[in-house]
């Protein structure tokens, strides 16, 4: 149940600096990094002479930034917010989210804080070994129950006693194509599940409903406009004329990042956008994404160069990338990983306006020891000289090439290897069966085939995680159930699996590389297994 010390730093950062602009009080600095108001790191004692300092003893490790708790491997972790400690507890699975495993009276501020210092509950049983026992004076204790009674509590923006709104932000250079696609999707999933929630409204009175009251969506879609420094500016704005509960989906271009910072200043789940060069920070609570991207393919050639260089001969790197497109990140990406590998970089940038006669000047000094990496896209993939250099290894972006529909072509085929962050075509049929049924019903025309499928693996991860949270619409403990719950999907679109830890905030950690089948088509096949850089 406890996490480490790091990962408690971590979300206490992220809690901490997500824009409340009032500083902190005792109790919260107590619950999130088990520190007091001098200074000085709480201790947790279990009464077995094992104590545990500051970070490790923070309240937030077990019962989580949102206080509603959790169960680990078949151990339970209460809530600790006042809906939960100020009224009799009941058995576990009867409530609408986890709950005390045992009938217990009210607390009072008196029995909480015996509780917390002694381990006594308040009607003098003495609780599970799990829970610590805390030294703190009174004013201290003060201050922590004070805090407990706010977490969790009063209106969440974004919802109401019927709706849940939710906003999907695209950027103004996104592909058109995509944002379509994406959009499709998203209204299609808002408009059948409210068809579906007129089904389910409550019968009057009947107590079986008392903590499944369903809600309506209601979709707002941002479009950003002008330059990235003003994107952060209009999302504020957007947000105080319409409140939302979170973020879903969303579509970026070349910069993600002023959307992730606004989501973690106001903080707003942005939950799985399609972006090919997300930001990444673990430290940041509020956003979660798919996959590392970009990042990612950087990795996986990394650990493909590491694996062939001393059998092909590599002893230089060659980039070629576009100045200000996701490539340039790319290749840092790549330099950063290849550094400690002894290996010469070689930095090849076309800027935009380059033609293909620049193309083929970055490409004509590769030689026979040079692996040869092209973060470009398709169009520039088309412009490829007819014959490739002689250098031993060739390495595409897929993402930035088009995937199985990356224009590569003649004798680049036979010594081209790509990046694939994603399950293979040939087993992917099952995992997507079910979405494309899904657009065929819905008459959703695939116009982005991994856009729109991974636009509805997170709507329908959205919606799963709201039917297991039911009345707890809080915003934390909707990215604390994504953490737990991930894992457990069966139906993953694109990717063989998808799994969160707190702290953790890409859902897919590996990919292949393959290479094309043929001299013409799209079959690939990979050259290895499954790689987790």
């Amino acid at each position: 149940m406890r996490t480490s010390a790091v990962t408690a730093g971590v979300i206490l950062f992220a809690s901490l600096v997500s824009g409340k602009s009032a500083a902190p009080t005792i109790g919260e600095i107590i619950y999130r990094q088990g520190i007091t108001a001098a200074g000085v790191p709480v201790n947790e004692d279990r009464g077995s002479g094992g104590i545990s300092p500051g970070a490790n003893a923070a309240c937030v490790n077990c019962h989580r930034p949102s206080g509603l708790g959790a169960v680990e491997g078949g151990i339970l972790c209460p809530p600790i917010t006042a809906k939960y400690l100020f009224r009799r507890g009941i058995r576990y699975g009867q409530e609408e989210t986890h709950s005390v495993s045992a009938i217990r009276s009210v607390y009072t501020d008196t029995t909480l804080a015996r509780a917390i210092r002694d381990g006594i509950d308040p009607d003098g049983r003495t609780l599970k070994y799990l829970m610590p026992r805390y030294n703190l004076d009174d004013a201290a204790m003060t201050s922590l129950i004070a805090y407990l009674k706010e977490l969790s509590s009063g209106p969440v923006p974004g919802t109401t006693a019927d709706t849940l709104h939710f906003a999907t932000i695209v950027t103004p250079d996104a592909d058109p194509v995509k944002r379509k696609g994406m959009l499709d999707v998203l209204e299609h999933f808002v408009a059948a599940k409210n068809v579906f929630y007129r089904h389910l409204l409550p019968p009057a009175r009947d107590p079986r409903w008392m903590y499944h009251i369903p809600r309506k969506w209601q979709l707002h879609v941002w479009d950003l406009a002008g330059e990235p420094e003003t994107w952060g500016e209009q999302l504020h704005n957007r947000l105080k004329s319409e409140p939302v509960f979170a973020v879903i989906s969303g579509l970026g271009g070349k910069n993600w990042e002023p959307i992730h910072q606004f989501c973690q200043q106001e903080s707003i789940p942005c939950l799985f956008p399609n972006v090919d060069l997300p930001v990444v920070s673990e430290s940041d609570f509020y956003d979660l994404y798919f996959s590392k991207g970009v990042l990612l393919e950087a990795g996986l050639i990394a650990h493909q160069i590491h694996d062939i260089s001393g059998t092909a001969g590599i002893r230089r790197i060659v980039q070629v990338y576009r100045e200000g497109d996701v490539g340039a990140e790319a290749a840092k990406a790549l330099r950063n990983e290849i550094a400690a590998h002894g290996l010469v970089i070689i930095e090849r940038p076309l800027t935009q306006r380059a033609a293909g006669g620049d193309l083929s000047a970055a490409l004509e000094k590769a030689g026979a020891q040079d692996a040869l990496v092209l973060w470009l896209r398709a169009d520039d993939l088309r412009n490829l000289p007819l014959e490739p250099p002689k250098s031993p290894s060739v390495f595409v972006s897929g993402l930035m090439g088009g995937l199985e529909g990356a224009p590569i072509q003649g004798a680049w085929r036979g010594v081209t290897s790509m990046t694939y962050p994603y399950e293979l075509p040939t087993r992917r049929g099952a995992l997507q069966n079910y979405p494309v049924m899904w657009f065929n019903i819905q008459h959703i025309p695939l116009v982005a085939e991994q856009t729109q499928v991974d636009t509805y693996i997170a709507c329908n991860i959205v919606g799963e995680i709201l039917n297991d949270m039911q009345e707890n619409f809080v915003r934390d403990y909707l990215i604390e159930c994504a953490e737990d719950k991930l894992s457990s999907r069966i139906v993953n679109g694109n990717y063989p699996r998808l799994g969160l830890a707190p702290g953790q905030r890409f859902a897919s950690k590996g990919g292949y590389i393959v290479r094309f089948a043929g001299a013409d088509g799209n079959k690939l096949v990979p050259e290895g297994d499954w790689i987790v850089p």
